[in-house]
């Protein structure tokens, strides 16, 4: 029996919880399988077994390291890991998308970047993630301390209810004598030392130092235009979101960099905006006293679907979200602000929001941002801004004409889709798009590589990072390819400029004594790192290969596929339907000729979709949500409690589902939201 089959609680079409899912009822206990992999993080060298885990309750986390719904999931997991960490066990089984992420160094580099402190188990082969039926990142598996599943959910957004969950079980077992506390298998590592941590960008200030987003130390670091020695350091060193002076104020995993434009600075009182990706929120930073402000952003996470964490109180809708919809910048929630670029068109700071594939603009002067491009869709798609999807949006930064001047568009580096986007800008007067988006290199989500050449078949590998050359031909830190690629839309060619690089995620360029130069952001290494450029900035031409993602296929037959995504609220929650339908679910297909019918938006989980005999592989595209919300406690007179402000959570998960059509192929495919 797959473990997707988990037993529980699934409401039914027509119930009071509405149209959920129809799965079947009061399974048998299914065992979990056992822990395979190439080897432990975390656990001082040894190997971890279920029968190790046994009188504990274990949680299997699988991600994967480029992935930002798995690097929000890390974050909702660590109260309840702190809570509970005498009876629960979280066991994080690393399942890499991309080549490079099954490099064990790569993974041993990610594990200390993101300070997960818990036993991971290493799966470049996808056993693991075979076994427990996987099909998407993140997925979590819940296993009692009997050493049954008791429940299964994909993406982002399961926190209370895991925490919930674990409490239920820790009562349970407890009362049964099966529940054994103390400490895990997990074994801090050995603390790390050095000027900079994971340096994520860098920024050239005006008296010619750098200033750069040192995320590992969550803070700023200015150096001198050596690129290494500290002049001072902005930000306590403490993960947190408080404002105040430069040894008081706290970030948490900073990223993207952008010089307020100095007509603006007087006014807004800040000379720096910073993307504080973790906390969800712009900050300014006044460079005269390091003082650091939040100007955009509640500290909180937007999930799709616009529901906030308290509902009644400040309860907003989905529309506050929409295309058109002007948001006050600190009543507006972010979503793991990437990068951050000015744009004297718009007037305003575009923002790469990585965590729900958009760019929104930001006026900081005025009080209002507005979407500016992107459907909160995740994948590669061209046209107006509003129809435009993209994919982990990450690296953001002005271009220029053949001449260097500014033309008042933007590049963008869309890591997910192993892309380099360019946003062309307008007003919008005469109802022109604000933005319209093309691809100027890139083939989809699961296709990838180091290839040079034409830039219609030309492949990068995650690139989160990009600059302007004076030409006008952009620069591509092209992060997981450990290279610096150059792309000119001249000649519509990719060449690579610079390689075996650890884990490059900004580039800096530098005009100095006649020549050009890159200043590197060597992540992985911990440094700044200078390359020069030949004069032609031409570079070579390499083929390292293509790749796409690699992960089973399933067989499925032609004909009429039942789709069903289980989801049932956490005990003691609803579905939340006060701002419409608490579910929906998308469905797609590449090629589209894959489906017959069944294409299409819909509130319910479940659908009836029909597959093409003439098609014999794509890949599903399904997305689905779900909103629930705690139950408010009722008064003696039978009245909700007004004092009790219930929060509100919304569980998502986007699916590429590889599929084969092969004639004894399977006529159900069951995707677990929440199981």
């Amino acid at each position: 029996m797959p473990a997707s089959r988990t037993r529980g609680r699934a409401a039914h079409p027509g119930s009071d919880n509405g149209p959920v899912s129809t799965t079947a009822q009061n399974l048998p206990r299914v065992r979990a399988s056992e822990l395979v992999g190439r080897g432990w993080l975390n656990t001082g060298g040894r190997s971890v077994t279920l029968a190790d885990l046994r009188g504990k309750a274990v949680v299997l986390d699988f991600w994967t390291f480029c992935c930002i719904n798995c690097l929000h999931v890390l974050d909702e997991l660590r109260e309840v890991e702190e809570q509970h960490r005498d009876e629960l066990v979280i066991i994080g089984v690393h399942s890499p998308k991309f080549e490079h992420e099954a490099d064990p160094d790569a993974l041993a580099a990610a594990v200390e970047r993101y300070e997960v402190r818990h036993a991971v188990l290493d799966d470049p082969e996808l056993v693991t993630w075979g076994a427990y039926t996987a099909r998407a990142w993140p997925t979590l598996v819940v296993i009692d301390p009997e050493g049954y599943i008791v429940a299964q959910m994909a993406g982002e957004g399961h926190g209370s209810a895991i925490a919930a969950l674990v409490s239920d079980l820790v009562a349970e077992h407890a009362a049964k004598g099966t529940l054994h506390r103390g400490s895990g298998p997990y074994v801090p590592p050995a603390p790390a030392s050095g000027t900079l941590r994971f340096p994520a960008k860098a920024l050239a200030l005006p008296n010619g130092n750098l200033l750069v987003a040192d995320a590992g130390h969550h803070s700023l670091a200015e150096l001198e235009p050596d690129g290494e020695t500290l002049v001072r350091r902005i930000g306590s060193g403490e993960r947190g979101l408080v404002d105040g002076g430069p040894g008081e104020a706290r970030f948490s995993e900073p990223n993207g960099l952008c010089l307020v434009p100095d007509d603006l600075t007087a006014s807004l009182g800040y000379d720096v905006v910073v993307a504080d990706t973790v906390n969800h929120a712009l900050r300014g930073v006044r460079l005269a006293d390091g003082a650091v402000l939040t100007v955009a952003g509640t500290g909180r996470q937007f999930m799709v679907g616009g529901q906030e964490n308290v509902c009644g109180r400040a309860g907003e809708p989905a529309s506050a979200y929409e295309p058109g919809t002007t948001v006050a910048p600190l009543d507006l929630r972010l979503s793991s602000p990437w990068d951050v670029a000015w744009s004297p068109v718009r007037g305003a700071f575009v923002v790469a929001m990585a965590g729900n594939h958009t760019l929104w603009e930001v006026d900081l002067l005025q009080g209002s941002a507005n979407l500016l491009a992107g459907t909160m869709n995740e994948g590669l798609e061209d046209g107006p801004g509003e129809s435009a999807w993209f994919a982990q949006t990450s690296g953001i930064v002005p271009s220029a004409d053949a001449e260097g001047r500014p033309d008042g568009h933007l590049w963008i580096a869309d890591s997910e889709t192993s892309s380099l986007r360019r946003v062309e800008l307008s007003d919008g007067v005469d109802g022109a798009p604000a933005a319209t988006v093309r691809t100027a290199v890139g083939q989809g989500l699961f296709d990838f590589g180091h290839r040079d050449g034409a830039a219609d078949q030309a492949l990068l590998q995650h690139p989160l990072g990009v600059a302007t050359l004076p030409d006008g031909s952009v620069v591509v830190a092209d992060t997981y390819n450990g290279a610096v690629r150059r792309y000119d839309p001249a000649t519509a060619e990719v060449t690579t400029l610079a390689r075996d690089l650890a884990e490059p995620s900004d580039v800096l360029v530098e005009i100095a004594d006649g020549g050009v130069r890159l200043l590197v952001v060597e992540s992985a290494a911990h440094r700044i790192t200078r390359v020069a450029l030949p004069a032609s900035l031409a570079g070579e031409v390499l083929d390292g290969g293509a790749h796409r993602v690699a992960r089973p296929a399933t067989d499925v037959g032609a004909g009429t596929l039942r789709l069903d995504v289980p989801f049932a609220p956490a005990s003691g929650q609803k579905l939340d339907d006060r701002w419409g339908p608490s579910t929906s679910l998308q469905v797609s297909a590449t090629p589209p000729e894959l489906l017959l019918s069944g294409a299409g938006n819909g509130t319910d989980l479940f659908r009836a979709l029909v597959i093409n005999p003439e098609v014999t592989e794509g890949v599903l595209h399904v997305t689905a949500k779900a909103a629930s919300c705690d139950e408010v406690p009722l008064l003696p007179n039978g009245e909700p409690d007004p004092d009790v402000f219930p929060a509100c959570h919304l569980a998502q998960q986007d699916w590429g589902v590889p599929v084969r059509v092969v004639p004894a192929g399977d006529s159900e495919l069951t995707l677990p939201l929440r199981g």
